[in-house]
């Protein structure tokens, strides 16, 4: 195997399918947040129509299994449709459109926490809804979306392990291709936990200096 000490000696090998997990994982994290936001500030909108696009795909998405979504989406949209995406590229949409159906609530939620007194404020200057969500709202929900997200994408990361029941090499399966070779289960799977573990401590370090960049100098006084 190598030169390497065990369980070490297992290590070059596991980590062949690192980069499809990590590709996956902000590919996901992107596409979830676009539709977060999108799908999010759509369920805040005057128009009836945005709102119910808004429900339908935080419904639809929030309540299916992802794994059911992978399989949806990879064998069967091909055979209804005639088109379909390559596997990984179905991971990262499919995985991307599950967490951004929960991001979206947070969204939603972090805009409802907003003071209303910042709404009667942006009135008064004579901003439009758009510009009064643009300029005042949203800058000021933000904060309070951003632990939630960072969770979020912990969830996709973890998540991204399923993309290996459509065929995509990536971390976990590698690690099974390993086990079959070596039988050596202990020791894989025990390698995969750390390495997901750091993976999942990166993305919380990250998402608390956002946290911790976005509150300096916040002003959070004000009523509703």
């Amino acid at each position: 195997m190598s030169d390497l000490p065990p369980p070490f000696d297992l290590l070059p090998f596991l980590l062949k399918g690192l980069h499809i997990t990590v590709i996956i994982a902000l590919g996901g994290s992107v596409v979830a947040i676009v539709m977060a936001v999108l799908f999010g500030l759509w369920s805040k909108s005057t128009d009836p129509i945005l709102r119910w696009f808004s429900a339908a795909y935080i419904t639809v998405f929030r309540g299916a299994s992802a794994l059911i979504l992978l399989y949806w989406f990879y064998f069967v949209m091909p055979e209804l449709t005639g088109f379909g995406f390559d596997a990984i590229t179905t991971g990262i949409l499919v995985l991307g459109a599950n967490v951004g159906a929960y991001g979206a609530e947070v969204v939603r939620t972090s805009i409802d926490s907003v003071p209303k007194g910042q709404y009667q404020a942006a009135a008064a200057l004579n901003l439009s809804r758009w510009q009064t969500m643009r300029y005042v709202i949203f800058p000021q929900a933000v904060l309070s979306m951003v632990p939630p997200f960072g969770n979020l994408m912990i969830e996709l990361l973890k998540g991204t392990a399923l993309v290996s029941t459509i065929t995509v090499t990536d971390l976990t399966m590698q690690g099974m291709y390993l086990r079959a070779d070596t039988h050596r289960s202990l020791e894989i799977f025990g390698l995969l936990l750390v390495i997901y573990f750091l993976l999942s401590s990166l993305i919380t370090v990250v998402f608390r200096l956002l946290e911790r960049r976005l509150s300096h100098g916040r002003d959070y006084g004000g009523g509703r």
